[in-house]
């Protein structure tokens, strides 16, 4: 049995539909799917024979205890909890039902989808990567077969900007426009994820950095958005004060919004630069095919 939190998030997703199609079930293997609103798993995979649903937050104790019974294997992700109080209650307050749950049930293996920049100076005072590294030592700490998929930015977020690259040409971010950076596509997190679901493999504690196969800055990402969608857009680099007040604005919490200013301080700084890339940590999905196949539509529907 495999459990899967956050099923209906971006990464999960994708995760559920990669064991699915990985013919997981013909060697005994299921899939048990920790939602909140099981209304919201595509409906293939809600009435699919192999997948059993518990409803539910993953936090909430008697929900994470009951998934976990008879539980091999743990797919972890915290949710986005804008509104929480703080970001300790948002990581590690939450995980700490299910790092119990982990060991009354002897779950043998826990992968967590995490951040760079453990063992750096940046890695302790980087808001939310910060908030997300605490959660993995708590999650290791449990006594379960631990990997932490590390990784930088999510090419996904651009799809926050689909509006504003189509109305105004531009997209708006923290970042430095010219620090070049990895970034990673959620489809080759999911794989990664997958991949160490399914490995009985490996024991002990340690991480698995995702890193795309360039690093680019914004400025980099603009003309390559540009030459997809064949019209000019530019970027524009917002300070931390703008982000936290538009944040604010949306209904983040102060605390929320400042631990991403200094998450996306800490990157200015180098955060995503001290993992070094090498063939294991280099995914397939380079920045323009992400741009040709996912950003181009969203930017069209928006």
């Amino acid at each position: 049995m495999i459990v899967i939190t956050a099923p209906t998030s971006t990464i999960g997703r994708i995760l559920v539909n990669d064991l699915l199609a990985d013919d997981l079930l013909d060697s005994g293997a299921r899939l048990r799917l920790v939602a909140r609103d099981p209304q919201r798993l595509d409906p293939e995979v809600r009435n699919h024979p192999g997948v059993e649903v518990v409803k539910g937050s993953h936090g909430d104790p008697a929900v994470i205890d009951q998934a976990c019974a008879g539980a091999e294997a743990v797919f972890w992700l915290a949710p986005d909890e804008p509104t929480a109080p703080s970001l300790q209650a948002a990581y590690v307050d939450f995980t700490r039902p299910a790092c119990d749950a982990f060991a009354r049930h002897g779950v043998q293996r826990v992968v967590a989808i995490s951040a760079l920049g453990r063992g750096t100076s940046l890695g302790e005072r980087a808001g939310m990567v910060t908030a997300s590294l605490a959660m993995c030592d708590l999650i290791a700490a449990s006594g379960v077969a631990f990997r932490a998929v590390a990784c930088p930015s999510f090419m996904h977020n651009l799809l926050n900007h689909a509006k504003a690259i189509k109305e105004k040409n531009m997209f708006f971010m923290m970042a430095a426009p010219d620090l070049k950076n990895p970034t990673v596509a959620t489809r080759d997190i999911a794989a990664t994820a997958a991949r160490l679901l399914l490995d009985p493999s490996w024991n002990g504690s340690g991480q698995v950095a995702c890193l795309g196969p360039e690093n680019l800055s914004p400025n980099d990402m603009a003309q390559i958005i540009s030459d997809v969608l064949g019209t000019e857009v530019g970027y524009q680099q917002l300070p931390g004060a703008a982000l936290k007040d538009r944040l604010t604005g949306f209904g983040m919490s102060d605390a929320m919004a400042q631990g991403m200013v200094d998450m996306f301080d800490a990157k200015n700084q180098g955060l995503d630069l001290a993992e070094p890339r090498t063939a294991e940590s280099t995914t397939p999905t380079a920045f323009r095919q992400w741009c040709e196949e996912v950003l181009k539509p969203a930017v069209a529907a928006a």
